[in-house]
């Protein structure tokens, strides 16, 4: 992609890939300028999310980006607190991530995982006005779907490894399956 493509994608929605039942419901903090461009989730070459899906165990294989619709079959999905396309997430204001909260609350409501795994602590404490919330599972539900904060699989975030990222998701896996 050239600098400028990359820029035009600020426009670009992503569709969820979402469907009624999912075990799993994975929400990302927004599309970045990669996903923009392409119409897939989590595609910058960097981003730690496919990886750490399949070392947790939720998928056989380790799946591309482009193959984001078979996790479907899987019964897990795809959403976004904020659906604005940015290059980073800093870029995206308190009231963004607020009313992106209440978005994803109706769409939780209508789908209704069982759970909904936001990967972005600081961005679930923000559109859940929840400040003092810590990896893993949170108190909060929306309706019967229980919430777990994941680690940010960015690149940015390095703190976190694709193997102590694995752990935490494998955490959550475990828990859907129980």
């Amino acid at each position: 992609m050239t600098p400028e493509e990359l820029q035009a994608a600020r426009a670009n929605v992503i569709p969820d890939v979402v469907a009624g039942g999912l075990s799993v419901l994975f929400c990302g903090i927004n599309p970045g300028l990669m996903s923009g461009a392409t119409g897939h989730h989590f595609a910058r070459p960097g981003n730690r999310f496919w990886p750490v899906l399949h070392l947790s165990g939720f998928t056989p294989r380790q799946l591309k980006p482009w193959e984001q619709n078979e996790l479907l079959s899987y019964g897990l999905g795809i959403t976004n607190v904020v659906a604005r396309t940015t290059a980073r997430a800093d870029e995206l204001t308190p009231e963004e991530f607020r009313e992106g909260g209440r978005l994803l609350t109706a769409k939780v409501e209508r789908l209704r995982p069982r759970y909904l795994a936001v990967v972005g602590v600081t961005a679930y404490r923000i559109a859940f006005d929840d400040r003092k919330a810590q990896i893993g599972p949170q108190t909060r539900t929306i309706g019967e779907t229980r919430i777990w904060a994941l680690p940010n699989p960015s690149g940015l975030n390095a703190h976190w490894t694709a193997q102590t990222m694995a752990e935490e998701y494998a955490r959550l896996r475990a828990a859907a399956q129980a």
